[in-house]
């Protein structure tokens, strides 16, 4: 495989979509996977190494900033339809065909969105640390609202995306805060922490996602699906997947253990493994 340039390296490019610049970067060379951001992120909030694991499994990534966010121009909204359109406009635009399509936590509810209105565009949806559609067995954490609202620390950084419990997982979470912050040149600003908290409820809503078409799709394509999560995720518990599973034909389930809601920052080259496995076996 040709030499490539490390996520961390990569330049910003834009493209004009519906009279908005959306921000975005290209690492690697292969099949095309464009990934959706998490509450919160911007195109930095991505670990390079996972990144970097996917583009050596045969995959050329896609990561882009929402409108209004990070490097991207327009009006700001965390709206899944928004979020799904941003997406959907990005593939056409760039012209990616049908790609492997994924969506970490808020992205990955744009994911489903973006599949259920295009399904034409996507040959594989992975979904990491995030909801399915409809009434859930069990709700997050109210931990998780609090440090949503706030300027985050490396401790919240733990909580939020690690296993606070573990040492072991605790040196992961220190690993890949490093790695993220590896980037000096041409990073995205911040979503603004008071414009994110005001976009929250109170608290833990049940359903978090009441799209129930976006239910019924998930029970009836023949697209193949993964979840890859953590075994203690305070946003999106993964307990809600596995209540599905025997409803839902082409669900595949990766629970990672000792772990939170960033499965992949923990377990960088695992996490791109599975991926791997499960679009190319």
């Amino acid at each position: 495989m040709p030499n490539v340039q490390s996520a961390s390296q990569v330049p910003n490019q834009f493209v004009e979509c519906s009279g908005r610049r959306l921000a975005y970067r290209v690492i690697g060379d292969g099949m095309p996977m464009v990934l959706c951001l998490r509450f919160r992120g911007v195109m930095d909030s991505w670990d390079p190494a996972f990144l970097d694991e996917l583009t050596a499994q045969g995959f050329k990534v896609y990561i882009f900033d929402y409108s209004g966010l990070g490097l991207s121009d327009g009006t700001p909204t965390y709206d899944p339809a928004s979020l799904a359109r941003d997406t959907i406009e990005l593939i056409t635009t760039l012209g990616l065909g049908k790609v492997v399509l994924g969506g970490w936590s808020l992205g990955g509810i744009a994911a489903q969105v973006a599949m259920l209105q295009a399904p034409q565009l996507v040959s594989h949806l992975v979904l990491l640390g995030t909801t399915p559609p409809g009434q859930l067995v069990k709700t997050g954490e109210p931990l998780f609202y609090e440090l949503a609202r706030r300027e985050n620390d490396f401790e919240d950084f733990v909580h939020l995306f690690f296993e606070p419990t573990s040492p072991a997982s605790r040196e992961e979470a220190l690993r890949s805060a490093e790695r993220i912050a590896s980037r000096k040149e041409g990073r995205c600003p911040e979503v603004p922490h008071e414009w994110a908290g005001q976009q929250l409820g109170e608290g833990p809503r049940n359903p978090m996602f009441p799209l129930q078409p976006a239910l019924d799709a998930l029970r009836t394509t023949r697209i193949p699906v993964m979840h890859l999560g953590g075994d203690h995720d305070i946003v999106f518990p993964v307990e809600n997947w596995h209540a599905l599973s025997r409803t839902l034909p082409t669900l595949h389930l990766v629970t990672l253990p000792s772990t939170g809601h960033g499965p992949h920052l923990q377990y960088p080259r695992a996490s791109a493994r599975h991926i791997a496995a499960f679009v190319f076996d």
